[in-house]
């Protein structure tokens, strides 16, 4: 008999532990990291442009996404078809593009993006041109006014 004493049946208390795991924290944390790096490139397309506002009526959405003409306020040009969209293109290779996807797919939209600080004369000219290549319709496109 083994009064106060450590026997073989004795059992030790363990102290609580004080430490909070963090390894599951991280791992969530990094794939999280790694899917917006991977999406956050997806998202941002097109080129800032100001849009004027005007009150219109909206387009109702295709199955083809329309083919995108961005003027920016310095006059550069901008087209959203395949890569580099946020490349400036020179206007002649504009025409010849857009042309080249109506000749692919005659149906296509064409909407002519202007900053509100490009002169009239310019978005005019980038219409015509358009018409000319081969378009039936181009589209102008703007952005709602402020709800009152």
């Amino acid at each position: 008999m083994n009064v106060g004493g450590r026997g073989r049946h004795s059992r030790k208390r363990r102290a609580p532990m004080s430490e909070i795991n963090v390894v599951p924290y991280i791992d969530v944390t990094f794939v999280l990291l790694m899917i917006f790096m991977i999406t956050a490139p997806l998202v941002q397309t097109g080129v800032d442009v100001d849009l004027p506002q005007a009150d219109a009526k909206t387009v109702e959405p295709n199955d083809t996404p329309p083919v995108i003409v961005s003027i920016k306020k310095d006059g550069s040009f901008y087209i959203d078809i395949g890569e580099r969209q946020d490349e400036p293109v020179a206007e002649d290779v504009l025409y010849t593009r857009v042309a080249a996807v109506l000749k692919n797919n005659p149906k296509a939209l064409v909407y002519v993006r202007g900053d509100h600080a490009v002169e009239y004369g310019k978005i005019v000219t980038v219409m015509a041109k358009l018409t000319a290549a081969g378009l039936p319709k181009v589209g102008l496109m703007t952005t709602p006014p402020p709800e009152k």
